[in-house]
């Protein structure tokens, strides 16, 4: 039972990925209007779940020591990861991207990976926590996904070929999750080191 709420939360964050649909009937304007305020919310729903409700949760299950260490290793990997993957610098408030497109395609599919790792983890620990995270993913996606969509339509794909490739790019949480599933069943504490990360 456990494995099919996995599933069907990664398959509703998966789907996510094609949000950028919604954006053939709207404006280059207002898009941008609404996309800064979802960025913002998204980041506010990442860090308040992360902070009220995962991270005690991980303490509660395993050390406090060994949870914080694993949150400021997480903190690390994934500033190196935005720092590396999503290359991207600024003059005079004009930006360039450099092989954006692929290395966008290859960025999103590994942070859709460890989102399905994550899904898993917090599922391993029980089902409110799984659809509590899940939920959180989903917010923090769909500015994501818009934004991954933009860079991939600005890189030269039609707006059909972005759409594919980043519901590609979606699918990639199936993998995480059913690692994820796996390594909780098989590895004692894995499900809190993948809290502590998140």
């Amino acid at each position: 039972m456990q494995l099919l709420w996995i599933l069907l939360s990664t398959l509703l964050v998966s789907m996510v990925s094609l949000v950028g649909a919604l954006t053939l009937a709207v404006k280059e304007k207002l898009l941008k209007a609404v996309l800064f305020l979802l960025v913002a919310f998204s980041a506010g729903a990442l860090f308040g779940g992360a902070f009220l409700h995962l991270i005690p949760e991980a303490i509660e299950q395993g050390s406090q020591q060994s949870v914080f260490i694993f949150v400021i290793g997480g903190f690390v990997l994934f500033f190196l990861l935005e720092k590396y993957l999503y290359w991207r610098h600024c003059h005079d408030g004009v930006c360039h991207q450099h092989t954006f497109t692929y290395m966008n395609i290859f960025g999103d599919s590994l942070h859709n990976f460890i989102d399905g790792l994550v899904i898993a983890g917090s599922f391993a620990v029980s089902v409110r926590l799984g659809l509590f995270t899940t939920l959180m993913v989903i917010i923090h996606e769909i500015p994501q996904e818009l934004g991954d969509f933009g860079v991939l339509v600005y890189g030269g794909f039609s707006r059909q070929k972005a759409l594919f490739y980043n519901f590609l790019s979606g699918l990639c949480a199936f993998g995480g999750a059913i690692l994820g599933y796996f390594l909780s069943h098989k590895i004692g504490g894995f499900s809190h080191i993948l809290l502590g990360l998140t």
